[in-house]
């Protein structure tokens, strides 16, 4: 019943356009009463086509729901873009927001705020730039802690297989309302130890990214059971903070 639906309304669309195709060829040589119906008819058309193309442009630009596309360097054995700037969230977002408080399955976020007001939501991405579905804004009002920070976990590939002779990228698209220092600190918990690797963010260049290099840290790489990254922010009060972006991969050194 579907494809004989979608057939009969092919079959209805061409037999229209066959027909408007006939009605210009004859337009020069119409009686002027025939040809005023058809302009008026034609304007009727024209000004729904014309909305109809303006929607379908706008929806067809946005970025793919659910893609993870992104570059990644030559060699990547593993790239990820986490679900949130993938697909929209059941609950889009929260208003003061309490320490530990999860934003979809793998964001959580930290502070030490005795009274919050802070907000996250998660936007619909409509730039031509962005790659990502969707981003993520935090507007800070007052703050009275010490600390603020998301954690972001990272799904098991990201530590299967991984050795020291691997770098971690992480990349980002970041807007700012005002100038703020934002560092990324990769955990790896191998045995009872974690390992903590810490990135400033070169928020004035470009391209937003930092590697963390595992060659130079104390790394057990038989006893790694999982990672995660904390996203901290320094002096974050009266800001707003959107992440259009973020994406994760996983290269091995090149050898000389």
């Amino acid at each position: 019943m579907p494809f004989r639906s979608a057939l009969g309304n092919r079959l209805f669309h061409l037999r229209g356009i066959r027909r408007w195709a006939k009605a210009a060829r004859r337009a020069p040589e119409m009686e002027l009463d025939e040809l005023r119906t058809i302009r008026s008819l034609a304007r009727k058309y024209l000004y729904s086509m014309n909305e109809v193309l303006a929607v379908a442009d706008s929806r067809l630009a946005l970025p793919t729901i659910g893609s993870n596309a992104f570059p990644k360097p030559h060699g990547t054995d593993w790239a990820w873009r986490p679900s949130l700037w993938r697909r929209p969230l059941p609950v889009p977002g929260m208003s003061s927001v309490e320490s530990k408080s999860k934003l979809g399955s793998e964001l959580t976020l930290f502070h030490d705020c005795a009274h919050t007001e802070l907000t996250l939501r998660q936007l619909r991405n409509h730039r031509e730039a962005d790659l990502a579905s969707y981003g993520l804004r935090m507007d800070v009002f007052a703050f009275d802690g010490s600390f603020l920070s998301l954690v972001l976990d990272l799904p098991h590939e990201a530590v299967d297989g991984l050795t020291k002779n691997h770098l971690l990228r992480m990349g980002t698209i970041v807007e700012m309302e005002k100038p703020l220092e934002i560092f990324a600190r990769l955990n790896i918990k191998h045995g009872p130890n974690t390992e903590q690797i810490v990135r400033e963010l070169p928020l004035h260049e470009d391209e937003i990214m930092v590697e963390f290099d595992l060659a130079y840290s104390n790394l057990n790489e038989k006893r790694i059971e999982r990672a995660w990254v904390d996203i901290i922010f320094e002096n974050p009060q009266m800001s707003q903070v959107i992440l259009r972006d973020l994406t994760f991969s996983r290269r091995p050194r090149a050898e000389f």
